[in-house]
């Protein structure tokens, strides 16, 4: 099963109308990874959708209603990427993807995503990577300047002396030119 942007947004747009006939509290997702990728036409497709923010139960029923209507795993809105949230993320610089009376949907930085994406390092990541940067291009003048912004949003990542060569080497494979220092 994938999911394109299209059909993350009208999934989601279930969801909240789900959420909409019971009435109560508003719940937030910030949506994370692929599926924001996906959501914003940065990728084609992606298996899940993320946040980084935590499902309540009464969210995971009316994700669990949307499921079963459109035959898609339980999980396929889920909060597993909460474990893998930088530090210090500011949600209001976070874009509003959906605002229903029930639901608010949060997409995360994409400066975020790209150290997300970074931390991570997989192959589809790295590509993440490379599709991100020209959005973000602008907020780094050198790749010690992006691995100085990894290491404060995850102070626990790995000690790695070559990150910043390494960032520069994945760049340059889409073509971007970034200064080391």
């Amino acid at each position: 099963m994938t999911l394109d942007g299209e059909e993350i947004r009208a999934l989601v747009s279930e969801v909240a109308d789900e959420l909409d006939a019971t009435g109560g509290d508003t719940h937030t997702i910030i949506v994370v990874g692929g599926s924001l990728l996906a959501w914003r036409g940065l990728r084609e497709a992606t298996e899940d959708v993320d946040s980084i923010r935590r499902l309540d139960d009464e969210l995971r029923r009316a994700v669990g209603v949307v499921a079963t209507r459109h035959d898609l795993p339980l999980g396929w809105l889920n909060d597993h990427a909460t474990a893998f949230a930088p530090q210090g993320l500011d949600v209001d610089a976070c874009d509003v993807l959906l605002d229903r009376p029930r639901l608010r949907v949060l997409g995360a930085p994409m400066r975020a995503m790209f150290l997300m994406k970074l931390n991570r390092s997989l192959p589809q990541d790295l590509e993440d990577m490379r599709s991100i940067w020209p959005l973000i291009r602008d907020e780094f003048a050198t790749a010690t300047e992006i691995v100085d912004a990894f290491f404060e949003a995850f102070p626990a990542g790995p000690d790695d002396e070559h990150l910043a060569s390494f960032v520069v080497d994945e760049l340059a494979k889409a073509g971007y030119d970034l200064a080391l220092e």
